[in-house]
């Protein structure tokens, strides 16, 4: 069943439409991305259009200028949007505080094969269906292709080791000007989750206890910390985060400065827009670590999603309203750089994959859709994680103290579960 605009109109739940015709109805809708909005514009006219009576106003807070503290205000005084977008990272906590309704007997099995089953289940909290996936997510690793064969170094490929990743690393790190300070870097490495998880999680290794109220991080997470930490104080790789200050970190690898660099395939778009239009660049899923076993081995990966407002009054309507941001109404150039529609056969079409652009292997990030996946989020992952940390206050900020090599990863491995326990027991 093709949720396109046109089916959607003719399968409108009795109550939503009598109600959209009866009276003029306001949908809200809260946004963590104003570019994303931008392109979503043509769609949500198609849903007013479809829908005479309703319009949509859009709250547009950006990510980093206060989202999810705006969110919880809203929360706290019972006036959440009809429909907001909800993270992987946050939705256990803010479905288990009964924040999101449940739509569980509102999807159909027909409609949730139409979608990456991976990327629907992470809306599943305590068997309640709470969040719908718009699209997903992946780190992969970024290689320029041209240092590679500048330094007549194999280009990495699915079945790379870490060793073969680490020979490569030191070739790749070029002092070109004699000055002792590379003026090429093999690798580019910060504290942030999309930097670390994806090496931790194909070795095999976890953060968190089995039912996820403590950190408890097993052998395999330990040594896959250290191989990155030697990656920057030992081997000299990596450059340290402080000899970056200055310089965002999505940029090092586009403006040429690193060979490698692992981070979200979101990041793709800002590649494209900031590398040399010669420069030749690939992709490539984190190597598997010399710890993992074939069923510990998983891909990090994760969804961006919608969910409706436990408290909206208009329940039916906000629900066929995230149907049209998710289905078959959409076209794969609403889905910006590596941004991976949920919808399958947008995500498989032509349009999607961009054979005309780099990376020309987009289709790996199907291929890693396909494995068994595993996000790590718990409840209170962003603040045990330390997600957009600076500094001291989580796992971020204190990886990024090892890195700076201003204490090692065993003080930092002691401070951030003492400090994630603190936050996980409340």
């Amino acid at each position: 069943m093709k949720l396109i605009p046109k089916v959607i109109a003719g399968m409108v739940l009795a109550s939503a439409a009598t109600a959209a015709l009866a009276q003029d109805i306001t949908l809200t809708y809260m946004s963590w991305d104003p570019k994303q909005v931008e392109v979503e514009w043509p769609t949500i006219a198609d849903f007013e259009k479809a829908h005479p009576g309703v319009k949509v106003k859009i709250i547009e807070v950006p990510a980093d200028q206060g989202y999810w503290p705006k969110l919880t205000s809203m929360a706290a005084g019972s006036s959440l949007p009809d429909v907001f977008m909800m993270s992987s990272g946050f939705v256990k906590e803010w479905g288990e505080a009964g924040n999101l309704l449940d739509l569980t007997g509102l999807v159909t099995d027909e409609q949730l094969s139409e979608y990456y089953e991976s990327a629907a289940n992470i809306g599943l909290v305590n068997g309640k269906r709470v969040a719908f996936p718009q699209n997903w997510v992946a780190p992969v690793m970024f290689y320029n292709i041209d240092m590679f064969e500048a330094a007549n170094v194999p280009l990495p490929t699915a079945d790379w080791t870490w060793d073969e990743f680490l020979s490569a690393a030191k070739s790749l790190t070029i002092d070109k000007n004699g000055d002792g300070k590379p003026d090429q870097w093999g690798m580019s490495l910060y504290g942030r989750y999309a930097h670390i998880e994806p090496w931790v999680f194909r070795n095999g290794g976890r953060y968190l206890n089995e039912d996820e109220t403590a950190l408890d991080l097993n052998d395999e997470a330990v040594n896959a910390l250290r191989f990155l930490t030697d990656l920057v104080v030992k081997e000299k790789v990596a450059p340290m985060p402080q000899e970056m200050e200055g310089i965002r970190q999505q940029d090092i690898f586009p403006l040429g400065m690193a060979a490698m660099w692992v981070d979200g395939s979101w990041n793709i778009a800002n590649t494209r827009d900031n590398a040399d239009a010669s420069m030749n660049w690939g992709i490539v899923q984190v190597p598997v670590g010399p710890d993992a076993t074939t069923d510990s081995a998983v891909a990090y990966a994760w969804a961006d999603m919608l969910s409706v407002g436990a408290t909206s009054k208009h329940p039916d309507l906000a629900w066929e309203f995230v149907q049209h941001m998710v289905g078959g109404g959409r076209s794969a150039s609403d889905f910006l750089g590596g941004k991976i529609p949920a919808y399958v056969s947008i995500a498989q079409s032509k349009d999607w994959l961009e054979k005309d652009q780099r990376p020309a292997n987009k289709e790996l990030l199907l291929q890693i859709g396909e494995q068994p996946v595993y996000t790590g989020f718990s409840r209170n992952w962003g603040a045990w994680r330390g997600y957009a940390a600076d500094g001291a206050g989580g796992m971020n900020g204190e990886l990024d103290e090892v890195f700076n090599g201003r204490q090692s990863l065993e003080e930092a491995i002691e401070k951030f579960t003492a400090h994630g326990n603190d936050v996980l027991s409340k």
